[in-house]
């Protein structure tokens, strides 16, 4: 009974979160909280000679930079918006929970976790660059930026990890403990999903905006690239031996952190495409789980 209400907990997260979103967007302030225990506990699986720069992050890196000017590029003759938009989805850095989806899947939680340092930083220092080439708003100085992605990306991904080196080496049963129980990580991700599916919905509806054929295309486009990013990342992984850590490395995207590049930058409606690349993406990682489980059971 558990291990089948396993199979459906992702998908009843998004559900639940999108029908009762002005419930749950109240508990948002809980995100950053539950994905640091999350990852934690996720850690406590690494060892840090295992943390190694290869040529996969650098193929990885160089698609998200090289990618989201190429998209931008090619969609602003038709739609700026839409470039705009899509732009955002490509150059967001990999979010800082996906090592936990990746540890479920089976993947390599050390190398998805050093491409999501190497992401995170890299998006600091090119994304002022990018967004002034775009020519987005005025007076979001570079230093401001990179403080911003540093204080949002820092304590969340940094001390986990160093909490779960103290740990091994001061207190080893409690990282024992915590290395053998896993499972736990898939339960808090659940919760966070149903709050994160809460706030985007309310977002959403709180746009102004009623120009709903263009909201609808950017979502639509959303969905499209999002199975292209998680296309790419696994073949681009499967050459070099990590198909898992490949496909969630570029497919799932830090969406808080591009919804607020995305209103502070660019136009702020195009925040609605990030903001239903959360949709997409949780659904997509809810599909893998539940096939995995289905392979294994």
């Amino acid at each position: 009974m558990l291990e089948r209400l396993k199979t459906w907990m992702l998908p009843l997260a998004m559900l639940s979160g999108g029908v009762f979103y002005s419930f749950f967007s109240l508990f948002s302030f809980l995100t950053p909280y539950l994905i640091s225990v999350m990852l934690l506990i996720t850690c406590c699986r690494l060892s840090i000679r295992e943390m190694r720069f290869t040529r996969l992050h650098a193929w990885m890196l160089a698609i998200q930079v090289f990618g989201s000017v190429f998209v931008y590029g090619v969609l602003r003759f038709f739609d700026p918006l839409l470039g705009e938009a899509m732009m955002i989805c490509v150059l967001a850095p990999t979010a800082v929970a996906a090592a936990v989806i990746t540890g479920m899947l089976g993947g390599s939680v050390s190398c998805l976790a050093t491409y999501t340092l190497a992401s995170n930083l890299c998006v600091a220092v090119v994304a002022p660059v990018i967004f002034s080439l775009v020519g987005g708003q005025e007076g979001v100085s570079f230093g401001a930026s990179f403080w911003y992605v540093c204080r949002q990306v820092g304590p969340l991904l940094l001390l986990p990890l160093a909490g779960a080196w103290v740990l091994e080496y001061f207190v080893p049963s409690v990282h024992k403990v915590l290395r053998n129980h896993q499972s736990i990580s898939f339960y808090l991700w659940s919760l966070g999903l149903t709050i994160v599916m809460g706030k985007t919905v309310s977002f959403i509806m709180q746009q102004d905006s009623k120009n709903y054929g263009e909201e609808f295309l950017m979502a639509f486009a959303a969905l499209l690239l999002c199975i292209g990013q998680f296309a790419l990342g696994r073949y681009i992984g499967r050459r070099h031996g990590e198909t898992i850590a490949g496909g969630q490395g570029l497919g799932q995207k830090n969406t808080i952190l591009a919804i607020w590049m995305a209103q502070v930058y660019l136009s702020p409606l195009s925040s609605i495409g990030p903001a239903a690349y959360v949709l997409w993406q949780n659904s997509m990682n809810a599909l893998q789980l539940w096939y995995k489980k289905k392979q294994e059971g």
